[in-house]
C-alpha cells in the first residue's frame, strides 16, 4: 500500500497556496474601466505609445466628424478592456483544462488497455486509476468556470453575449447549437459519462481482487469497450464546445482528433512519470524497464501522431488561404511567435530526437526529463488554442499563468497521490497479472 509522503503533501499545499495568491493578484490587478485599460497598455509600452495608439482613432473620428468611426473606436476600446479582463480568467481556464485533460487522456488509455485485454499493462492499472481520480475535482472546476462564463463573469466565449449575436449573422446561424443552456447540458452529459465510467470501472477493478471468478474482469472489459465509443464522440464535441467555440467564426474538422492527441500523449507521459517516481520509492517492484520502454514508446509514437494532425490541419488551411480560416494561424504567427514555435519544438522535434533511440526509452531519468518538456509543450499547445481568442495580443507569461499552473499542479498531485493510497498498487486477481509481471523483451 502506498503511503503519501509528508514532503510531497506539503509541497502540493504550498503550490496551491502560491497559486491562489498569484491568481488573486491577477484578478485584482485587472482594469475595470476603458481608461484604466488604455493606461495599462500605455504603461506596458513604456513610452506612452500604447495610449497614443489607443486614442488616435478616437481623435481622428472626432476631427473628421464621422460618428460611425467614433462608435467603432469606442467598440475597439471596450474590446481591449474585455481582453485585459479575460487574462486571469484565461490563465485559470488554460491550467484547469490542461490538468483535467491529462486525467481524461489517461482514462482513454486505461479503457483501451481494458478493452484490448492487454497483457503488459495490468501492473500499471492502479497508477492509471489514481491519475483518473482527478477527473472528478478537475471536471467540476472546469464546469464551474463554464457556468461562470454563461453568467457573464468573463468575456471568453463571445457567442454568449446576446448583443454580439444580434449583430452577427454567422453566430445567429449557430445559435441552435451554441447557446448557454444547451452548452451546459452537453458539458454535464460529457462529465457525467466520464466520471461514471471511471468510478464504475474502479469499483469493478477493486472487486476483482476479492472475487472467486473473473466476472468483474469481464464486466470491466465490456464497459470499457462501450465507453470508448461514448468517449470518441463526446471528446470531439467537448473540444468543439470548450476550445473551438472560443473562435466561433473558425472551425476545423480535425480539431477533435488534434485535442485528443494532445491529451493522450500528456496522459501517457504522466503515467510514465508517476510510475518511475513510485518505483524509485520502493513501490511497484514488479514493474521493469520493459514497461517503462513501452510507455516511452507510446510517448514517442503519439508525439508523431500529434505532429501529423497539427501539420494536416495547418497545411490545408494555410495553403487554401481562405480568409475566414487562415486568420486563425495569422493571429498566432503575428502575436504568439515564441509560444507557437516553441510548442512545435517541444512537442515534435525534442521527442523525435530524444526518444527515437530504443535504449534511451529504458533510462528512467531520461524519460522523466523528456516528460517534463513534453508536458510544458502541451501546456503551451492549450495556451495557443485559448489565449489568442480571449486576450488577443495582450498575452504574457506572468503571475496569473504561473499561479494557474501552481494551483492546479498542486491539486493534481495531492488528489492523485491521495487516491493511490486507497488500494494496493498491484492488482491481485487480474487474469493477465502474471503475464504483466514477466513482461520482458
Amino acid at each position: 500500500m502506498y503511503t503519501f509522503s509528508n514532503k510531497l503533501r506539503i509541497g502540493s499545499f504550498i503550490a496551491m497556496a502560491l497559486g491562489v495568491i498569484f491568481l488573486a493578484i491577477g484578478f485584482v490587478s485587472t482594469p475595470s474601466t476603458v481608461e484604466e485599460a488604455k493606461a495599462m497598455v500605455a504603461s506596458a509600452h513604456g513610452d506612452g505609445h500604447g495610449e497614443a495608439h489607443a486614442e488616435e482613432a478616437v481623435s481622428h473620428g472626432e476631427d473628421q466628424g464621422h460618428g460611425a468611426e467614433a462608435a467603432h473606436d469606442a467598440s475597439h476600446d471596450e474590446h481591449l478592456l474585455h481582453q485585459l479582463q479575460n487574462r486571469p480568467w484565461s490563465a485559470l481556464y488554460v491550467a484547469a483544462f490542461f490538468f483535467f485533460m491529462i486525467a481524461l487522456g489517461v482514462l482513454a488509455f486505461y479503457a483501451i488497455q481494458r478493452a484490448a485485454q492487454a497483457g503488459w499493462s495490468p501492473l500499471l492499472f492502479r497508477v492509471m486509476e489514481g491519475i483518473t481520480a482527478y477527473i472528478v475535482p478537475g471536471g467540476i472546476i472546469v464546469f464551474v468556470i463554464l457556468v461562470m462564463s454563461t453568467l457573464h463573469w468573463n468575456h471568453m466565449f463571445v457567442w454568449m453575449d446576446a448583443d454580439t449575436v444580434a449583430h452577427d449573422e454567422l453566430l445567429q446561424g449557430k445559435a441552435g447549437y451554441l447557446n448557454p443552456t444547451f452548452f451546459l447540458v452537453r458539458a454535464a452529459l460529457f462529465l457525467g459519462g466520464w466520471i461514471f465510467y471511471r468510478e464504475y470501472s474502479r469499483k469493478l477493478s477493486l472487486a476483482q481482487d476479492e472475487a472467486n471468478d473473473n466476472s468483474n474482469f469481464v464486466k470491466n472489459f465490456r464497459w470499457s469497450a462501450g465507453f470508448l465509443v461514448f468517449y470518441l464522440v463526446t471528446e470531439s464535441m467537448m473540444s468543439w464546445d470548450w476550445i473551438m467555440s472560443l473562435d466561433p467564426h473558425w472551425f476545423s474538422t480535425l480539431f477533435g482528433w488534434y485535442v485528443f492527441a494532445s491529451m493522450f500523449v500528456s496522459g501517457i507521459t504522466v503515467i510514465a512519470m508517476v510510475t518511475i517516481y513510485l518505483k524509485s520509492k520502493g513501490y511497484l517492484e514488479n514493474v521493469n524497464n520493459s514497461h517503462i520502454h513501452d510507455l516511452a514508446k507510446f510517448m514517442f509514437g503519439i508525439s508523431i501522431f500529434w505532429t501529423y494532425l497539427w501539420f494536416s490541419q495547418f497545411m490545408l488551411i494555410w495553403y487554401a488561404n481562405i480568409p475566414e480560416e487562415v486568420t486563425y494561424y495569422v493571429a498566432r504567427f503575428q502575436d504568439y511567435k515564441l509560444p507557437f514555435f516553441g510548442m512545435l519544438a517541444m512537442n515534435f522535434i525534442f521527442p523525435l530526437l530524444v526518444l527515437m533511440n530504443s535504449d534511451y526509452k529504458r533510462v528512467n531519468w531520461f524519460v522523466i526529463m523528456t516528460g517534463i518538456v513534453v508536458l510544458f509543450g502541451h501546456y503551451l499547445d492549450v495556451f495557443n488554442m485559448v489565449m489568442p481568442a480571449t486576450v488577443g495580443d495582450q498575452w504574457f507569461i506572468g503571475l496569473p499563468e504561473i499561479g494557474g499552473i501552481l494551483f492546479f499542479g498542486g491539486l493534481f498531485v495531492f488528489w492523485v497521490f491521495t487516491a493511490l493510497t486507497k488500494a494496493p498498487l498491484q492488482p491481485k486477481r487480474n487474469p493477465f497479472i502474471e503475464e504483466s509481471r514477466h513482461f520482458h523483451y
